[in-house]
């Protein structure tokens, strides 16, 4: 099974900081194989014979705890689940040079669609839907300091929560896909 995971909150404002070449000899170490990153937010890929998705989450904020000093939430996810999830993705986005479009992932703790209760979108502004596994979120880039998603850092939920842009988005699906090779 490929996989992804998708590290929360590292190398931000240069806090947390985890090098992707150590985050890969982490990844092998756990026995995971085709191990590779994209950019320094926290995108790993990885193959591996296991098949649930929380003992994956575990050990490698484990290992990253051990090897790091850092305690951080992994969300991970299977090509099977970012095929459905980019065949979810608004086809309006994929031309919306107008606005920004992010995809939230969450942790498996509030992955619900009853999550949308906990966000009061503000209409002509933004819109928010739920995918499972996911928060899909624009805003019109000119009303952007406007939207109520602007302030998820003050939300409780965000702790449990990863962010994408729309393009990192599709750039994992690739990647992902490209493993299957």
């Amino acid at each position: 099974m490929v996989y992804v995971a998708l590290l929360r909150g590292i190398n931000v404002g240069g806090n947390n900081r985890v090098e992707m070449s150590r985050l890969k000899k982490i990844l092998e170490g756990l026995g995971y194989s085709d191990v590779s990153t994209y950019i320094n937010s926290g995108n790993a890929f990885f193959k591996t014979p296991e098949s649930d998705p929380r003992k994956i989450e575990i050990n490698i904020e484990q290992a990253i705890e051990k090897e790091f000093k850092l305690n951080l939430h992994v969300v991970i996810r299977s090509l099977p689940e970012i095929k459905e999830l980019i065949k979810a993705i608004p086809s309006h986005w994929l031309k919306a040079s107008d606005k920004k479009c992010n995809v939230i992932f969450l942790r498996h703790n509030i992955d619900n669609r009853d999550i949308l209760d906990n966000f009061s979108p503000k209409e002509g502004i933004e819109e928010l839907s739920y995918h499972p596994g996911t928060l899909l979120w624009s805003a019109n880039t000119s009303d952007l300091t406007r939207s109520e998603m602007i302030q998820l850092a003050k939300n409780g939920l965000y702790k449990d929560m990863t962010i994408r842009n729309l393009n990192t988005t599709r750039k994992i699906h690739e990647i992902m896909s490209s493993l299957l090779s």
